[in-house]
């Protein structure tokens, strides 16, 4: 389970105010995985990290019973000069998982070949991704987030990624952001749709969709009511 409370992020650039988060107040429960919508730049990658933890909230809080992943696939967090072993190595250590296994596993998924020991800043995005990915399906959450992550890659990555954490969910959680329909629904079982700092959670996807699409039928800088 995983509790938002009150949750409010504002941030202000050039005297510009953008509120991502306004007074969120959702719960998503145990078992579930619920999709993650909304127009390109409403806050959705934001919601994410703060559910992670590696973004702070303005205000309010994030509370759960369970381990949550960082988004899966992201590789802001590792070291450019270290290698992608030596970066594994790292967050190994951090999560307290068998070092070597971890290696191992990672090294099979990415496929990165010679340059698993390679500085981790000389990859291409795609090799970053992969590494990141191979990472993140290595150690056990209670709750995965994903950020458009299996979309990387040739097609047999994408399905390998696409297989590997669909064996994931059959015991844990998750909360997906992606543009495919077809992905939220072979992924999914519910969804909430982040408008305008405000998130709306259906316990059916459908509707979810259904409300995602209508909002996507009103351009943006409409005065919508």
């Amino acid at each position: 389970m995983i509790r938002l409370e009150n949750l409010t992020k504002l941030y202000r650039l050039k005297g510009r105010r953008t509120l991502v988060a306004d007074r969120i107040s959702a719960e998503f429960p145990t078992g579930a995985s619920v999709a993650l919508l909304g127009r390109n730049g409403a806050g959705k990658s934001t919601l994410l990290r703060m559910i992670a933890g590696t973004v702070s909230p303005s205000s309010g809080r994030v509370l759960s019973d369970g381990t949550i992943s960082w988004p899966v696939g992201f590789s802001g967090s590792f070291h450019p000069e270290l290698t992608g072993a030596q970066n594994v190595r790292f967050v190994a250590r951090i999560y307290g998982v068998d070092t070597d296994e971890l290696i191992d596993y990672v090294a099979d998924f990415a496929e990165l070949g010679q340059h698993y020991h390679q500085p981790f800043g000389s990859y291409s995005s795609g090799m970053r991704s992969r590494l990141a990915m191979g990472t993140s399906m290595g150690i056990h959450f209670d709750t995965y987030l994903v950020d458009e992550v299996t979309s990387v890659g040739d097609a047999n990555f994408r399905a390998k990624s696409q297989r590997v954490f669909a064996e994931r969910m059959a015991r844990s959680s998750a909360i997906v952001v992606s543009h495919s329909m077809p992905m939220i629904r072979n992924m999914c079982t519910m969804g909430a749709v982040l408008h305008q700092g405000r998130l709306t959670l259906h316990q059916n996807l459908d509707e979810a969709i259904a409300m995602h699409e209508e909002i996507l039928r009103v351009p943006p800088n409409s005065t919508e009511e």
